[in-house]
This record gives C-alpha cells, structure tokens and sequence, in this order.
C-alpha cells in the first residue's frame, strides 16, 4: 500500500485527553479516534491491527476444533431475566425498548443465548461436545470509561462456549482453551502471565485469567517471584500473618477522644496498626455480621461474599440498632451479632477493639481464644508470604486480556437445557465461557513496547511488516516495493509533500517493524534497513535485497509461533 493513498493522520503533540501510553500513541499514530466517552473508531491502521489479531484468535480456535458462528448484539429480556442476569447486571447493562414497548440488552456476553441455542438444538449424548465461538461486538455501561481502549463501553471481544455431556469433558474443553489461549497471546508478541480469578457475575467453579503487567492496567495481581504463584487481587491467598503482641498486656477500657480510625488510633496509643483489630459491620437483610481482620489489612469482599452474599455497609441508624457507635465498635460484650473473624486474629494477643461506647476502646483483649473457626477474608498486600514457598508477594497492576470460566450447570439447570444421556437419563449440559478482548491486546502491546519515538509493534500484529521510505525518488523504491508486495504486508512512503525527516518520524511513531531506507546509498547499489526494536542497520546490495528482507520477515515470525 502506498502512503499516499492510505488514511493515517498522525499528529505531532500528545492529545490532551489521553492518559496512558497506549491511549497517547493509538491515537498520535492515527489508529483510532474516540466518537464519544468510552466509544472508538478504528481507522485504517487500527482496524488492520485488529484483523491481525482477529486471523491469530480464529486460527487457533480452529485448531481445538472449535466452530465460528455469529450472534446477535440485541438481545430479548426475556433469556436475562430466566437467568437472572437481567436485574444481577444492574446498571452496567445498556437496555433498549423497541417500538411495542419491549425490553432488549445490548449484550455484554453470550451466555444466555449460546444456552438457548442449545436448549432448542442439543438433544442427545451424540450432539455433544461442542465448542462454538464468535468476534462480535459487546456493551457495557461503564460509568468511568477511561484509558483509551482500556476501559470502554463498547468493545470487540471474542467469546466461546464449550457445551459437555460431563465434568470431564468440561475439564478437556478448559484445558483446550488454556492451551488456545496461551498459544494466541505468544503469537500477538504479548508477555503475559497465568492466574487464579474470580468468576464474578459470570458464575461457575472456576476461572483463570491471562493479563499483562502494566501500571495503566486496573486489574491488581499478586506474583511470588520465587515459585511462580499468581492470582487475581480478588482471590490472592497469602500465608496467615506472624504473631502480633501489644504493649498493654492488661485488659481495660481507655479513654480515646474523637478517635474512630485505625491510624488515628495508631498515633494516639503509640502501637503499629497490627495490634489493633479492626472491626466492619455488614448487614444480610435484617442480620447483622461483624468481620474483625488485623488493623493492617482490609477486608477483601470477593472472599467476604462466599460467607455471605449479598450484604450492605451498616448505616448510623444499624450501629444503634445493635448498641454501638461508628468508629467504636467492637466484639467485646455485643449481643446478637454473628462475628466472622479474619486469621489474621488468630494469633494476635492483647489487641486493641472498640468499646460499644463513644470515645472508649479496649486494650489487652485476649479475644483470639474465644472463637472456633476463622476465615481468610484479607485482602493481600505486598509484602505478605507466599502460600507455597513462603517468599515474599508482590502486588501489581495488570490489564486482564483474556478470561477463562467454567460455568458448570449454572445456565443450564436454571434455563432447563437437558440431554438425554446414554442410559436414557436427562441431565443439564455441563458449560464452559472463554472471552478475549482485542482492543485491549492492542493497548496492551502498545503498553509493553513503546519508546520515545512511538509503538514497536511485533511483526505478527503490526499493520505493516515493512515500510520503504524513499528518499531519491529514482525509481529503485517502486522497483522494490512491486517485487515485495506479493510476498509481505509492507508499505511505502512515497509522499512528495513531506521531508525525509517526517517520513522518518512517521514509520517509527507508527512502529512498523522494518525500515527500508531507499536513499544516496543507491549509487552505491545499496539500500539500508533497519530494525524498529532494536535500531540495528543493514547495507545489502539492492540485487540481494529482496530475499534478504523476505529471510528477516520470516525469522522475525518465527519467533512468535507456537509449536
């Protein structure tokens, strides 16, 4: 393709609006612009981009056997409100009425419908296993879009189904798409990692996560760098914290003015937040919990929901509800009220707790000896010990490129989706969700492979292998680009109304791989090519440069198939 016939509007200075590098450099690189808050267009640069990783997904979906299919985005309120996704998804699900007044979802996913395909469709043992996918455009009502394709409200996604007749199975169709998965984020050129996550609204057993360690990403991860541990923030475990000793080893009732937060009551006892116990109050309906965790740690709620859902923060009026007061509540002496203890307690001795009683706490409470089970509902930080080699975790930010789910029998018993099996029995189909976001591959090659110049896209995803720049105009560049554009995805700059050092700026800002310098070294009977990563230059006879660039393309691909 010839740059002067190819949209790409580059722009010199950073956009104002944008965040993050991947959202400065999409943009200053001419491949995307943003419609509205949370919504992009994909221009020529991008979009070929995408098609990139489009190939890359479908090739190796295709290889577990997997079948592509295509949905629709407006989908009837009726399969959401069978699966109670429709009132569960809350606000962050964009809802239109048509013309009779009927309620449709612009979708987030697929599961309802794949579930109602299957329920119409699979009958018998014999239908099944089935894994069907798609690259279909999703909707979220994301109330803070931020950092360009990070965080938006519409995005590409691709979603598969895995649909068994067991457990098993469902164990076979995860393992393919972790394999998939792990062979399609390689191939894009991406450094990611592997972990534990939580399944979310999505339901099911389990899910594992693929994200790239980035500071623009939302996502915390923990990573033991010792034995290779990772998981999701969400449900990170950590080794349960040594013991904590206070220095009032006497229990009694102190004066503490005005004093409500942990660090306030830090400073004004002179100990470290470890000796003090910190206690949150929830209610479930009319039911009131108490969650005690050491002062350092804060409560994670994931962990907290699988004690007990659906919960609320305590209002002032609950506080007098059950005896106590806001910022001095305590277990000591509170009467009807479920107390759900952290380990992190477990081996504290002589901590500090809230009184029930304004400008009152406890100190030399021994309260650790008074329960039988404890819960691991800490969120983890840096610092704590790994669950297995007992190194230290670090926590880090991260953005999520791809999720895996096993959903089980979640959809399918609640929306009677049954097979008959071979002993004639009917039993629910066993599921399996599996999503990868695109655009956020996009960004997050961009996050990973930037300088001060632009993007240095990996070859398997950059939207052009090569570029020519020609400087003479002699003739030699069209002469190379007719003999390579058959054989590569390459470009050339042959724009008349820029100078060589805006061609120069453009190719590297837009980060295409290869450089082929088509300058005074021609009278030399040579050219120059250059590598975009690394700055390294090549002069080769213009005779042997065409299967010289053809031997780098191709080991440059080389380095990201996955056997």
């Amino acid at each position: 393709m010839k740059f002067s016939e190819i949209f790409v509007p580059t722009l010199r200075e950073e956009p104002q609006d944008a965040e993050n590098i991947s959202h400065k450099l999409l943009i200053r690189g001419g491949f995307i612009r943003q419609l509205s808050s949370g919504i992009f267009i994909f221009l020529p640069l991008g979009w070929r981009v995408i098609k990139k990783i489009y190939k890359i997904i479908t090739e190796e979906m295709d290889r577990i056997g997997a079948q592509e299919l295509f949905l629709p985005a407006l989908t009837p309120s009726s399969l959401w409100k069978e699966s109670g996704r429709w009132d569960a998804y809350g606000d962050d699900m964009f809802r239109v009425k048509d013309r009779k007044n009927r309620d449709y979802a612009l979708s987030p996913t697929h599961e309802e419908i794949i579930t109602e395909i299957a329920r119409k469709h699979i009958h018998s043992y014999r239908d099944l296993p089935q894994i069907w996918y798609q690259v279909q455009t999703k909707f979220r009502d994301e109330p803070r879009p931020r950092g360009g394709l990070l965080r938006v409200r519409e995005f590409l996604m691709k979603d598969s189904y895995s649909l068994d007749s067991s457990w098993e199975g469902l164990d076979r169709s995860y393992e393919l798409h972790r394999i998939a998965y792990t062979r399609i984020f390689k191939r894009c050129g991406l450094k990611f990692v592997h972990l534990k996550a939580s399944s979310g609204l999505m339901g099911g057993s389990q899910s594992e996560e693929f994200a790239i360690i980035s500071n623009a990403g939302e996502d915390e991860i923990v990573i033991c760098e010792n034995c290779g541990y990772s998981a999701n923030l969400e449900v990170a475990i950590s080794k349960v914290p040594n013991y904590a000793v206070s220095k009032y080893n006497k229990f009694e009732k102190v004066f503490t003015p005005n004093i409500k937060s942990v660090d306030e009551l830090a400073n004004f006892l002179k100990v470290e937040k470890q000796n003090i116990i910190k206690s949150i109050l929830y209610f479930v309906d009319d039911k009131p919990y108490l969650v005690l965790i050491r002062g350092d740690y804060e409560v994670n709620e994931e962990k907290l929901r699988k004690i007990i859902s659906s919960f609320l923060y305590a209002t002032d009026d609950d506080f007098e509800k059950i005896g106590s007061y806001p910022g001095f509540i305590g277990p000591y002496g509170l009467k009807n009220v479920e107390i759900i203890p952290d380990e992190s307690i477990k081996y504290m001795d002589y901590g500090i707790i809230g009184a029930n009683e304004i400008n009152y706490h406890y100190v030399g409470w021994k309260g650790n000896l008074e329960f039988n089970n404890y819960y691991d509902l800490r969120k983890v930080k840096s610092g704590d010990l790994c669950p297995n080699c007992e190194n230290k975790l670090d926590v880090k930010k991260a953005i999520e490129i791809g999720h895996i789910f096993k959903l089980g029998t979640r959809y399918s018993q609640i929306m009677g989706t049954y097979f008959q099996d071979k002993d004639g029995s009917l039993k629910p189909i066993v599921m399996g969700s599996y999503g990868i976001g695109l655009g956020r591959i996009m960004a997050g090659a961009v996050e990973l492979y930037n300088d001060e110049r632009g993007i240095i896209w990996p070859i398997t995803i950059a939207p052009f292998e090569a570029i020519i720049i020609d400087i003479i105009k002699d003739g030699t560049a069209n002469k190379l680009y007719e003999r390579l554009k058959e054989k590569i995805d390459i470009l050339i700059d042959d724009r008349d109304d820029v100078s060589p050092g805006v061609k120069f700026n453009d190719a590297d800002l837009i980060g295409i791989p290869f450089k082929i310098i088509v300058g005074k070294k021609v009278k030399e009977n040579k050219i120059e090519i250059q590598r975009r990563d690394n700055g390294q230059k090549y002069e080769i006879e213009i005779n042997s440069a065409v299967d010289f660039i053809l031997k780098m393309i191709m080991e440059e691909k080389l380095k990201y198939e996955e056997n």
